[in-house]
């Protein structure tokens, strides 16, 4: 004899209750986005930033990779990938050349070797920079007014000419000073005749625009940022909500408030929607945190402490997190005087340099890769191979493992679907496509190579779980 169960009629108030709060919770946690996330933000004093800016990194970055690194066994070994060269470098080349398959399947480690070089020299010919931003904060320094407002009107109008000609990076944004007392008048100032003089001049503001707010220690500095934008968007003529922020988390109070609770969700919370990021700033921490200069590193303990706390507190809220930078740049110690040259002593020298200053590099971006972030900076040209390299190998070293995984994941919610039943799971279906989202976008992978998860073209183009299995269940 059946049992019948009448429970969740007699409990409908406290279930419909219930229903609100997941509701909230799950508007509150709605993922992580599908759209595109830079993979890096170069920064970049305000005072040299030009419309011609990332090209000008993109050639000195092919220059840095040529010079020291100019076969891609060279620049595995350089950057780790690597333990030693072939015996025969050209003919592993052109092994790789001819029949890239057959030689994956025979010589794995030089594939990858291969696979990393031709896709990172491919990335700095094609879009060397993903995301820059015009730094009127340390990259810039403490200026007299009068030069800070020119800088402001200059690099405005480099911005906004940059947009006509097609010159810019796909992600774009300018860095303020902190609104302490200390700062935030000319913080002010200078976002103002900043916005006028790019709006005036362009007419509109760049795709993916963002205002970066250094230093953020109370929730009332990110709200009165949202009521500048508030009169900035009224003036200009922009549409509401045009103006976007990403937040610096760079203190230890920005971790913790006075009263111990976290800080990092009032933090957003007082963005009202308008945060889309937030950027972890290695060395303000580590000297917040009482660490002297010569441990000041992005693998410091501290900072992964600091950096957890954010994949706490913003998991699953769609903003996008940042690493830090790695501040060993990859140059030699030495120049040659105009006319002359190096001497061989000198070359290993710097090569010997640069190799240390991308290794350090690459085990940092792999680091963050490990622990969830996907994003960087990066502050000199010759960072930028080995940013793409060493996520590059990331992605491709655990490519065939996460294809049959995505491709069972796609099964099974498709057969849950099909069958009418609910998949609850699709936070997870979403997590496993944003993994190759991530790797087609900065140009690890391609959409050729996605196939093999059993997604087509089209479904891979709508970068959403949700909407696949909508397409599937048709």
């Amino acid at each position: 004899m059946a049992i019948e169960s009448t429970l969740f009629d007699e409990q409908r108030v406290t279930l419909d209750a219930l229903g609100a709060a997941n509701a909230a919770f799950a508007q509150r946690y709605p993922g992580d986005r599908p759209d595109r996330q830079p993979i890096h933000t170069v920064y970049g004093g305000a005072q040299l930033f030009s419309a011609q800016t990332v090209g000008k990194l993109g050639k000195l970055a092919l220059r840095s990779l040529d010079t020291y690194a100019p076969d891609p066994f060279a620049f595995a070994g350089a950057i780790g990938l690597l333990d030693s060269k072939p015996t025969d470098p050209d003919a592993a080349r052109r092994a790789f050349e001819d029949d890239p398959e057959a030689f994956r399947e025979a010589e794995p480690k030089l594939w990858l070797a291969c696979a990393v070089y031709e896709r990172t020299r491919r990335k700095l010919e094609r879009e060397p920079v993903e995301d820059f931003r015009i730094d009127f904060e340390d990259g810039f320094g403490n200026r007299p007014d009068d030069e800070e407002d020119a800088t402001a009107v200059r690099a405005a109008t480099e911005l906004a000419l940059g947009m006509e000609q097609g010159t810019l990076s796909p992600f774009v944004g300018i860095r303020i000073k902190p609104l302490n007392d200390e700062l935030k008048r000319r913080s002010v100032r200078t976002l103002d005749i900043f916005l006028s003089t790019l709006v005036e001049k362009a007419g509109r503001l760049p795709e993916n625009f963002v205002v970066t707010l250094p230093k953020v220690p109370i929730p009332e500095q990110v709200a009165t940022l949202v009521r500048l934008f508030e009169a900035l968007e009224d003036k200009l003529g922009l549409p509401r909500g045009a103006l976007k922020m990403e937040l610096m988390i760079e203190l230890t109070q920005s971790i913790l408030d006075a009263e111990g609770h976290c800080n990092l969700p009032r933090l957003v919370h007082a963005a009202e929607g308008r945060c889309v990021a937030a950027h972890f700033g290695t060395y303000d921490y580590t000297a917040s945190c009482g660490i002297t200069a010569a441990y000041q590193k992005i693998d410091h303990p501290a900072c992964d402490f600091a950096l957890h706390m954010m994949k706490v507190a913003f998991a699953n809220t769609g903003l996008w997190l940042s690493d830090g930078a790695t501040n060993i740049m990859p140059v030699g110690p030495h120049r040659a005087p105009k006319g002359q040259s190096l001497t061989p002593e000198q070359e290993a020298e710097n090569r010997a340099a640069v190799y240390d200053a991308w290794r350090l590099a690459a085990g940092h971006i792999r680091h963050a890769l490990v622990n969830g972030y996907y994003q960087g900076w990066d502050l000199h040209p010759a960072q930028l191979p080995v940013r793409y390299a060493a996520s590059y190998a990331f992605f491709l070293e655990g490519f065939a493992a996460a294809a049959e995984r995505l491709k069972n994941f796609m099964d099974k919610a498709a057969q849950a679907t099909l069958v009418g039943d609910v998949f609850d799971d699709a936070a997870t279906g979403q997590g496993l496509l944003n993994y190759f989202l991530r790797g087609l976008n900065c140009g690890a992978v391609s959409l050729d190579e996605l196939a093999v998860t059993g997604l087509t073209v089209e479904e891979i183009q709508t970068r959403s779980f949700a909407k696949i299995l909508e397409m599937r269940s048709r």
